[in-house]
């Protein structure tokens, strides 16, 4: 991962880690892109279909649960960075507000930042915007 702050001083200690950052934000970004099933009985071949179903909520489909687990496997420090890393991604704090973000953060309470964070329409984009923020790229991340 490339660090791209200039500062790297000023640039907040984050509680977690880029591998779990990134994996949530793939599956945030899974999760947005996925629409109500329109057609729960269709039966339908994927072929036929150009395989649109795989973009509608399925009972079996795995990526809630991904997003859900991953999450809750968090410490309660990574979970607060996440919402923080989400609200500045937003514009709500700025990174110069990073103290400021996690005490609000905190406000949310345990039992309740997995349903808010999943709630949340556009969550992967937030969130990467946090991240590149903090001086951390998708990209990079990808690339190994």
């Amino acid at each position: 991962m490339k660090v791209e702050v200039e500062d790297a001083k000023e640039r907040p200690e984050l509680a977690i880690s880029g591998d779990d950052a990134f994996y949530i934000l793939m599956r945030a970004r899974e999760f947005d892109e996925k629409t109500p099933n329109a057609d729960p009985d269709s039966g339908s071949n994927a072929v036929d279909d150009g395989a649109a179903d795989t973009l509608e909520d399925q009972a079996d489909d795995s990526v809630e649960a991904e997003l859900t687990a991953a999450i809750r496997g968090l410490n309660d420090d990574a979970q607060l960075d996440l919402i923080a890393l989400t609200w500045i991604g937003r514009g709500d704090f700025t990174l110069a507000e990073w103290r400021q973000a996690r005490e609000a953060a905190r406000d949310i309470g345990r039992a309740r930042i997995v349903r808010y964070l999943r709630e949340i329409p556009l969550l992967s984009d937030y969130l990467d915007e946090g991240l590149s923020q903090m001086g951390f790229s998708l990209e990079d991340y990808m690339a190994g």
